[in-house]
């Protein structure tokens, strides 16, 4: 037969245990906060390149003046740390195009520093996100070879995103680039264009097609919210009693379609004869 703990022993084993715990997480946070002082920036190990020594930002400026005098306001300049020793942890330009000691020694020769174009490796050992992204069904080609990321953004120079920040070009020209179909000009332009593709698109990546963010109407109706009809309600410019968006109940095309498709309103960036964003 088995003896049971007394209350009072069994009270002071629950409370070792408790007073356990509770300075096992104040060790813990203590390790968190302490190491969220001494680093206050991501530390990135920088590309390696055989036989080559880090030489400093300031060398790199002595060729590429106009790219170092830009990147002072370059949304990537956050990264840049003062002094040789903050090179030779990696940051600053070495830290995306590696070590330069025989860039510099070749008198700039190609291929003895990395160059981020020609791979999306260096790019995404920061945005893993991204590399997640560019994973998905639906993408754009950059793991394929086919694009860059420095055909959208630019690392040395402003808002990284071509046409954001104080540009005057929207972002939506770094998209109209390669998608001239889509720029217009159009009689009745659809007015998400206006907002911006992301409005629609992810713009890296989706599980849907055409990298739309949603699937189905439920991406039209985020804002188009006054075509669901429900019997004897009034909506904005949609009539009544249940009449939906321009006269006409919707809710019974959504079973077998979506808003794009089956004739309907295919003119989704702009129209040239259609209010209602018809070819």
């Amino acid at each position: 037969m088995t003896c049971p703990i007394p209350v009072s022993k069994r009270s002071k084993w629950r409370f070792g245990i408790r007073t356990f715990l509770v300075l096992l997480s104040l060790i813990v946070v203590a390790i968190v906060v302490i190491s969220c002082a001494t680093v206050d920036r991501v530390i990135v190990a920088p590309p390696s390149i055989p036989g080559a020594t880090f030489v400093g930002s300031e060398s790199c400026s002595t060729c590429h003046e106009d790219i170092s005098k830009d990147f002072k306001f370059a949304t990537h300049s956050r990264q840049l740390a003062k002094g040789k020793n903050a090179e030779e942890a990696g940051v600053g330009c070495e830290s995306c195009h590696g070590p330069g000691s025989l860039h510099v020694e070749s008198g700039g020769k190609k291929g003895t520093i990395i160059n981020p174009r020609k791979s999306p490796e260096t790019c995404f050992q920061c945005h893993l996100d991204k590399r997640a992204e560019f994973s998905l069904p639906h993408h754009h080609p950059v793991l394929e070879g086919k694009m860059s990321c420095a055909d959208c953004h630019n690392p040395h120079k402003g808002n990284m995103i071509k046409g954001g920040g104080t540009s005057f070009d929207s972002a939506n020209e770094t998209c109209f680039q390669c998608h001239t179909k889509q720029r217009g000009p159009f009689v009745i332009q659809h007015e998400a264009v206006r907002e911006g593709c992301v409005t629609c698109h992810k713009v890296h990546g989706s599980v849907n097609d055409k990298m739309l963010t949603e699937r189905n109407q439920n991406l039209c109706l985020k804002c188009h919210f006054q075509t669901q009809t429900i019997p004897g309600a009034a909506y904005i410019g949609g009539g009544v009693n249940g009449s939906g968006a321009g006269g006409h109940e919707h809710s019974g095309d959504w079973a077998s379609a979506t808003c794009w498709s089956s004739g309907c309103h295919e003119a989704i960036h702009g129209s040239n004869t259609s209010a209602h964003l018809r070819f």
